[in-house]
């Protein structure tokens, strides 16, 4: 005879329904993140794409990071740095989410709590930005509120259903606990109506998996939720600030006096030698911005104040009407390390900033220029350098088409002879006459150099690192640069042997860098190390001493190890 109780669902053990409840409630605090995270942004469609919670948060992230670990993050990640923090950022997220979810298992309030902090962050961060507006902290306080609603009604359904499986869990009334104990006396006593009891007691069974089921369904529904209303808000954000068709229908005149073409002369024919002018799209960005400001142009204006006469306000259709002169230059960033990639060479077009300085009518005791941009980043450049001949634009125009988004659309400055942190404010809304006494822009306030001018350097291109070359007559061939001085002799050694000089490439010009080949010859088989050094055209050698980049620069040999086959 079949015992019809060993036919019924068997309900999980002790352990594995902890594990199960656990699960459970780390999925709910996931939900509540996910749809959290969907409603800021989805409010910041409507209030900046840089007021977004994530957003605002790695923002405050990036100013409050000391900077020796930047310089880390830079070294290590390059220009994905920011996606490694942001994906910090939701890692996080992703843990306090699942702790909140733990929590509102137990102590609802408890779990509300996490996210109502959530919010209070995100607005914190998004007013400590420099241009933040009282409408930005709405998508993280709404992120804050509706994370703290969906995890309360999702903890909520899943102490239901610990009531429904679990005698004695939290949240049980103890009410529950003698009725289930009169229930099972009734069935003992009722035993002539067994098929009616079995009946009752499939149904029962059934209902702690349909509670979990249900749980679990509407924790997927808020996942999804969450998700479309994420996605949905990026790209309502995308719509409404394209920037795009503006950009596209900029028409930018040309130079009044256009430079002649480069020489062919100044890049050897020698494959895996950088191109001499970089491609807009292969032009190194090393920047503070998590979201690219897009600034229409018909909106743009530029101020010219401080310590002037005369005031100016430009629009962008007042720029385009000045003469406009172009500018071949080697821009460096300050963070790159010895033989790194952040050097790139453009043609730049745009509006003489002497000219527009001395109409504005610069004031004696002015010494520092301070550039601010859209997003609140302040770059200060010597003043008595960017009057004393040397061509620096407001550029409106790179490599012959408008300024890409990345590269500081619709406007940024150049000023050759110093790296970009103290030269080229990218998304350039402002121009500060000042004083070096009276403000410290950005990196300084950081502990970077004050001045920030170029050092003398040289790079190794071809062979490349851990190359195999066979034996006998090897090309090497690199570049060089001392912005704004010019190179006068590039050298190369093997194995600490005698320094021989390279063969430079024509001269383009003291603000650009310079090319040069090198034939090893009767290179041997073996390891070998192949070392560079510069001479710029004062006359002054390259420094052998190594430098990290903090805080004026990196300097030392580049050198590069092959392998002869």
């Amino acid at each position: 005879m079949t015992n019809d109780a060993d036919q019924l669902p068997q309900r999980p053990g002790p352990l594995l329904e902890r594990i199960l409840r656990a699960g459970t409630a780390t999925a709910t605090g996931w939900a509540a993140a996910a749809v959290a995270v969907g409603a800021g942004e989805l409010v910041a469609a409507f209030t900046g794409p840089d007021s977004a919670p994530v957003i605002a948060v790695g923002s405050a992230a990036i100013d409050l990071t000391p900077t020796p670990l930047k310089e880390y993050a830079v070294r290590t990640f390059g220009t994905d740095d920011k996606p490694v923090l942001l994906g910090g950022i939701y890692l996080t997220m992703a843990l306090l989410a699942a702790l909140a979810g733990l929590l509102a298992a137990r102590r609802p309030g408890y779990g509300a709590a996490v996210f109502a902090a959530f919010g209070l962050i995100g607005a914190w961060a998004a007013l400590f930005r420099p241009a933040a507006g009282a409408a930005d902290v709405a998508p993280a306080l709404a992120a804050g509120l509706v994370g703290a609603v969906t995890v309360l009604a999702l903890a909520r359904m899943l102490r239901a259903t610990d009531r429904a499986t679990v005698p004695g869990a939290p949240g049980q009334e103890p009410e529950q606990d003698r009725e289930d104990e009169e229930h099972a006396h009734e069935e003992d006593a009722q035993e002539d109506h067994a098929d009616e009891d079995h009946a009752d007691e499939d149904h029962a069974d059934e209902a702690p998996g349909s509670s979990r089921r249900a749980v679990l369904a509407a924790t997927g529904g808020a996942i999804a939720l969450g998700a479309f209303a994420g996605f949905g808000g990026r790209a309502l954000s995308d719509a409404r600030y394209d920037i795009g068709a503006a950009r596209a229908a900029v028409r930018i005149p040309p130079a009044a006096r256009p430079l002649p073409p480069l020489p062919a002369a100044v890049h050897p024919n020698v494959p895996g030698l950088s191109p001499f002018v970089t491609p807009n799209a292969d032009f190194y960005r090393v920047d503070t911005a998590l979201t690219l400001p897009r600034i229409d142009p018909r909106r743009w204006t530029l101020r010219i104040r401080g310590l002037v006469d005369h005031p100016l306000l430009l629009t962008f259709d007042d720029l385009l009407r000045e003469p406009l002169e172009e500018l071949d230059h080697t821009l460096t960033c300050v963070s790159n390390e010895v033989g790194g990639p952040y050097v790139g060479t453009t043609r730049w077009l745009g509006v003489s900033l002497p000219a527009l300085l001395r109409r504005a009518g610069v004031r004696p005791a002015a010494d520092q220029l301070v550039g601010r941009s859209q997003d609140g980043m302040t770059i200060g450049t010597p003043l008595e350098s960017v009057l004393d001949g040397r061509r620096a634009l407001l550029a409106v125009a790179m490599n012959g088409e408008a300024l890409p988004v990345a590269h500081g659309f619709p406007c940024r400055s150049v000023v050759p002879g110093f790296h970009g942190y103290t030269s080229a404010t990218k998304w350039l809304v402002d121009l500060d006459v000042t004083t070096f006494a009276g403000y410290d822009p950005y990196w300084v306030r950081r502990g970077w150099d004050r001045t920030g001018t170029v050092r003398t350097a040289s790079r190794i291109d071809v062979p490349a690192p851990f190359a195999r070359v066979p034996a006998g007559d090897v090309t090497v061939a690199g570049t060089a640069w001392a912005t704004h001085r010019g190179i006068a002799a590039v050298e190369v050694r093997v194995d600490g042997g005698p320094w021989q000089q390279a063969v430079l490439a024509a001269d383009g010009g003291p603000d650009l860098w310079r090319q040069w080949t090198h034939t090893w010859a009767g290179a041997t088989p073996g390891t070998h190390r192949i070392e560079v050094r510069a001479t710029d055209a004062a006359g002054a050698v390259q420094t052998e001493n190594r430098a990290a980049p903090y805080p004026a620069g990196a300097t030392g040999w580049h050198s590069t190890v092959v392998t002869v086959t």
